[in-house]
């Protein structure tokens, strides 16, 4: 009955929206789309990942180092993957990220991350986070996800984070964010982000309700034809979906270790929510959502709650 009331909520207001023509987009976005079968070969070696990157223009952003792949895979899963170069050394990224604790200062960036709370559960860290919508919002009215953090291999030239949650928004499950970062020559890194998670027929309905309605006139990165004036037609849909959130936690992150090079906060806290404003806004016709003096107000308020307030007791 609840989803039926939200679905006729979603497209009442629909209907009475005026459908409008998508404006131009802000410079040409060449990501060429990879299917499955033609994806980055695996491999054991983050040396050799990286140098198959570096070597296809088609899955760079024009104007900065920053790649991005993304697939629809069997059994119900969408993946997006993100490579940036940083201008830090492999180590000192580490040294940032190598703690559950940062992580938190980092995710809240994002619209949709409303707060983050590093604790310990069964011995082991976890990150206790309330996602909801893109503005304003009262923590009783988000949902709560418990990620598991864990670092993986770390060596000199090369480490690795992982996150995993069950369960998410939507009905939404089996969340994986993976950060594995190797050093590049000249004191820089190269860093990949893979954000992915599975959803089953009754997520995918409301996703798809979303995008049929609110969320029509959404766009991701990948170009997919061109129209007849010659102007790029970006991918829309889940994989749409995808794309824009994989980018939205990879610029947080660079955001986040960006401003380390200042002495210490608020200072920081500043840079970091400028920094990702300034980031989403080159790439406006995906990511633009709110305007800065918006987004500004709301996660400062945002930061001193989840700075306040302990997170809600879960039963697991």
């Amino acid at each position: 009955m609840q989803a039926r009331l939200v679905a006729a909520g979603l497209l009442g207001r629909a209907a009475r929206r005026r459908a409008g023509p998508r404006g131009p987009a802000l410079g040409r976005l060449l990501l060429a789309w990879r299917a499955p079968a033609r994806a980055l070969p695996p491999s054991d070696s983050p040396r050799a990942r990286v140098e198959a990157v570096r070597a296809d223009p088609a899955l760079r952003l024009p104007g900065q180092p920053l790649w991005l792949q993304s697939f629809e895979e069997a059994q119900g899963r969408m993946r997006g993957e993100v490579w940036a170069v940083l201008e830090h050394e492999a180590a000192d990224a580490q040294a940032a990220l190598g703690r559950p604790e940062p992580w938190c200062d980092a995710l809240i960036l994002h619209l949709n991350v409303k707060y983050c709370r590093a604790a310990t559960h069964d011995g082991a860290p976890v990150l206790d986070v309330g996602v909801g919508r893109k503005h304003d919002q009262p923590l009783a009215g988000v949902h709560w996800m418990r990620f598991g953090w864990k670092l993986g291999s770390a060596r000199p030239e090369s480490w690795r984070v992982v996150l995993l949650a069950a369960d998410g928004p939507l009905q939404t499950r089996d969340y994986r964010i993976e950060l594995e970062a190797v050093a590049l020559e000249r004191a820089r890194t190269l860093v990949h982000l893979t954000y992915s998670y599975a959803y089953g027929p009754a997520a995918r309905w409301t996703m798809q309700l979303y995008l049929a309605t609110l969320g029509h006139d959404k766009v991701g990165f990948t170009v997919v034809g061109r129209d007849a004036d010659g102007q790029p037609r970006y991918v829309e849909g889940l994989r749409g979906v995808i794309e824009r959130n994989a980018v939205r936690y990879a610029l947080a992150l660079q955001a986040y270790l960006g401003a380390l090079r200042l002495p210490a906060e608020p200072d920081r806290l500043e840079r970091r929510l400028q920094d990702w404003f300034d980031a989403t806004e080159r790439h406006a016709l995906q990511l633009r959502e709110l305007d800065r003096a918006t987004y500004l107000a709301m996660k400062r308020q945002e930061v001193r709650r989840q700075r306040q307030l302990a997170a809600p007791a879960r039963r697991d």
